[in-house]
């Protein structure tokens, strides 16, 4: 046989035995037998290279470590879903979607088991793989595709896929017995062990070389085609599962077709219990609407599908010893409890910390050192104490105290009339200005690489960074007397921070920690204003007429801005470089007929997301804010709308629009 035919059917024999090997665990050949036909394979393409391709079976470990990941965006966000814990949850999520589809009987829907990864968005172009990707920040994700390449579960070729650039998202999870095995290599290595499957598969998935990663043994799942042409992008969720099998994709097996909420109810009733026989991790059922021209109709929050929600397995509990109730400080002062517990297994992970809410909820619950207590992993993934083992009020322990200082900088501690949290004031406070660091230079905020807990825990104790501006004025000098800090490195973090000079405006805004103000409300504020001075100079009135802002957000943003040394701040940002002004807005194409013209949206419209209608309104001129004022032309008014909303438009005369209206007069303004 010529060498070209020989390597073609050998890599058609190996894709085959490696699907039936990863996806369907139902091998043929003994891996003796496997690596004699990968070995025979290699050796061809080593006596022909002008035969090797990038979708060969022997080019999926790669040997060196890559630089580092490059960020990626994705065909379209990734979102998360919403959250379902009991069987009222399931049935109230039926009744939003048949009531946004004005519909009476149950629809049909899909349930697959959660798989407990890490999220992967894949891109094949013509059938072949060229990126892989993590979820990130949903919008943008690294690129991992030398690590994606070591999953053998992943095809890197398709079997009659679609034509053109797709993408394919699902889980990549580390099964049980290979987390057992890694565990165990590390323990008889003297190594501390991995706390569990999930983190151990995001951890390996970030790791820079790729042969370590072929070793630690991933999987994956894959649930979702994005970006496929009307001919391969089926009218129902269930034949889109069936292609991406017939493609060579590994699909989870147990998914089922539902034919309304209470098939729904009982598939997540079965595998309640029957899910600790999986060889992986799942941690609850994803259900989504089938019909996708009807998810068209449904649309999506800012946050979520609304054809889609995630219902969650109880939280496993356990008794566990509390030792103590520590204090941690934040980037805002407050002062939250957590509690330090005696080594416990939960939900397959050891805990020895877990949340405790606030102290009037421990007092309420009468949690007290030196006791055992009743611990759980909500949504199986963070641990709190649900309450004491023994609740009687008259035990001998003594009960648990606020302390009145703050265990870093010994400054009392307040707590407001009209709030449940304590609060270290002290500006100067170590710990308020570490815990500040870590979220400025956090991913979501100014992403600089390299500048972790460590690093900065170091620069604050030594006193080299005394505010956030401070970290500009490093040098590499400075960062090399530093533990664990040489040359290459001091270079790579001096790099990082003078990259994030250039971020967009709203990466500032957000990793200043304004008080409320979060990653979108950051992205609003940088839109509407176009710079940090203009945000600086806006007065209360100007900020309350921010879309999305109302008066606690518009408050919280005056009140940092007045505060002399956040000027103080904003002028060495300018002095060091860092970027103030934004990206010109572009003004809307085509006629504005809505110009000088202001609405404000409440409630869920059925036709279109909120999002959406504010795009409409928008792109014929009109300005779209969050709050009812005297400016507003009209109040566009959906399903549940907000009272206090409507309360005000009626107390200042100010028309409501419906949404027939509402689409009434962007159809017509529009001709």
């Amino acid at each position: 046989m010529d060498p070209v035919t020989r390597v073609d059917a050998l890599r058609r024999e190996i894709r085959r035995h490696e699907e039936l090997y990863y996806v369907h665990a139902a091998p043929e050949l003994s891996d003796a037998e496997f690596d004699a036909l990968m070995n025979e394979l290699k050796a061809l393409e080593a006596a022909h290279p002008e035969l090797l391709t990038p979708d060969s079976p022997t080019q999926r470990v790669g040997g060196r470590p890559a630089e580092g990941f490059a960020s990626v965006e994705h065909l379209q966000p990734m979102l998360s879903l919403d959250n379902a814990y009991n069987d009222e949850d399931l049935r109230a999520f039926d009744e939003r979607v048949r009531k946004g589809l004005a519909i009476e009987q149950s629809p049909s829907y899909v349930a697959e088991l959660k798989i407990d990864g890490l999220s992967m968005a894949l891109t094949y172009d013509n059938g072949r793989l060229v990126r892989g990707a993590t979820r990130g920040d949903g919008v943008r994700g690294e690129e991992v595709t030398q690590n994606v390449r070591t999953v053998r579960a992943i095809p890197l070729s398709l079997k009659g896929g679609p034509v053109g650039r797709v993408e394919i998202r699902g889980e990549v999870y580390l099964p049980k017995k290979n987390f057992e095995r890694i565990n165990k290599e590390q323990e008889e290595a003297g190594e501390a062990l991995y706390a569990n499957p999930r983190n151990t598969a995001a951890g390996t998935m970030r790791n820079l070389d790729p042969a370590l990663v072929a070793r630690r043994g991933l999987s994956a799942w894959m649930y979702q085609l994005v970006g496929a042409g009307p001919a391969d992008d089926p009218p129902l969720h269930s034949q889109m599962l069936s292609a991406l099998a017939a493609w060579g994709m590994p699909v989870e097996p147990h998914w089922r077709q539902c034919d309304g909420i209470d098939a729904v109810i009982a598939f997540c009733e079965e595998w309640r219990e029957k899910r600790t026989a999986l060889p992986f991790e799942t941690d609850g059922v994803v259900i989504k609407l089938n019909d996708t021209a009807l998810r068209e109709k449904l649309g999506f929050t800012s946050k979520f599908p609304r054809w889609a929600t995630a219902f969650k397995f109880p939280a496993e509990r356990k008794h566990a010893m509390l030792r103590s109730i520590e204090i941690n400080i934040g980037r805002t002062g407050a002062a939250t409890p957590f509690a330090m517990l005696e080594p416990t297994v939960v939900a397959g992970s050891t805990i020895s910390m877990a949340t405790l809410h606030n102290p009037d909820d421990i007092v309420r619950k009468d949690i007290r050192p030196g006791e055992l207590v009743i611990i759980e992993k909500a949504g199986d993934v963070i641990p709190r104490v649900v309450g004491p083992v023994d609740s009687n009020p008259d035990r001998p322990t003594p009960k648990w105290v606020m302390p009145t200082t703050c265990p870093r900088c010994g400054s009392d501690l307040q707590k407001p009339e009209d709030e449940a949290v304590w609060r270290c004031d002290n500006s100067s406070c170590p710990s308020k200005l570490q815990r500040g660091l870590e979220h400025f230079a956090s991913r979501g905020a100014m992403n600089i690489e390299g500048m972790g807990e460590s690093l900065i825990w170091q620069l604050c104790k030594s006193g080299l960074v005394k505010s956030y501006a401070d970290i500009y004025t490093l040098s590499a000098e400075t960062l090399e007397g530093l533990e664990r800090m040489g040359t290459k490195s001091a270079a790579k973090v001096l790099g990082e921070i003078e990259k994030s000079k250039a971020n967009d405006v709203w990466r500032l805004l957000y990793g200043l920690g304004i008080r409320h103000v979060g990653e979108r409300g950051a992205q609003v504020l940088a839109d509407h204003f176009g710079s940090v001075d203009a945000i600086e100079a806006a007065s209360l009135e100007q900020l309350e007429s921010v879309r999305e802002f109302g008066p606690v957000l518009a408050a919280s943003v005056r009140t940092f801005f007045d505060e002399p040394r956040n000027r103080e701040l904003i002028a060495a940002f300018r002095a060091a470089g860092v970027k103030l002004i934004g990206e010109p807005k572009r003004a809307p194409a085509g006629p504005q007929p809505l110009a000088g013209k202001t609405y404000v949206i409440t409630g869920e419209l059925s036709a279109m997301s909120r999002d959406d209608a504010q795009a409409r309104l928008e792109a014929l001129g009109a300005k779209v804010t969050g709050s009812v004022s005297k400016k507003t032309t009209a109040l566009i008014v959906g399903t549940e709308p907000g009272a206090s909303k409507s309360e005000k438009a009626q107390a200042l005369g100010i028309p409501t629009l419906d949404e027939k209206a509402f689409l009434e007069l962007i159809m017509t303004t529009a001709e």
